[in-house]
């Protein structure tokens, strides 16, 4: 449950309620706004650039910690279209071909993540965020296993399959 105590539309006192079995937190006034508590949606991408997978590393994460390309969905923007501005607002890479891979619930952030596998091509550029990346041919990836890393699990998967066909 969230931590806010006030109404944002009015500024009354915020009450737990049971709505559809699940508690919310809702306008003691009665102005009738709840907050739903919903996920925040995270757009993930597996980028694949001259053949190898580009995974980075993000300035707030750990030396020798890296991961996905991703970012936060906007306002009324296509996920795939979210996917590829992230790419190119995080790598300055040119998109060829953006592929959902699948939805992944991570409650630990309460968010969900939308991974795409993305062919990209072009010239790295990093942005402020990012610190390094690297590139990894895929038969050396390997998953993690939370977050964006279930999303390369399933790529993977995908892929010997596809190898076996």
């Amino acid at each position: 449950m969230s931590d806010w105590r006030f109404c944002p539309r009015c500024a009354a006192g915020l009450a737990t309620i049971d709505l559809d079995g699940r508690p919310r937190l809702a306008c003691r006034n009665g102005c009738g706004f709840v907050h739903w508590d919903n996920p925040a949606p995270v757009l993930a991408a597996l980028v694949e650039y001259d053949g190898r997978i580009l995974l980075a590393r993000n300035h707030a994460w750990a030396a020798g910690a890296f991961g996905l390309i991703s970012g936060f969905l906007e306002g009324n923007e296509d996920p795939a279209a979210g996917v590829a501005r992230e790419v190119r607002e995080e790598l300055g890479l040119a998109i060829d071909a953006v592929t959902l891979i699948g939805v992944y619930p991570f409650a630990r952030k309460h968010e969900v993540i939308i991974a795409y596998h993305v062919l990209a091509h072009g010239e790295i550029s990093l942005n402020e965020e990012l610190a390094e990346f690297r590139l990894i041919a895929p038969e050396k990836l390997k998953a993690w296993d939370f977050g964006t890393g279930l999303a390369v699990s399933d790529w993977l998967a995908r892929r010997l399959i596809a190898g076996r066909s």
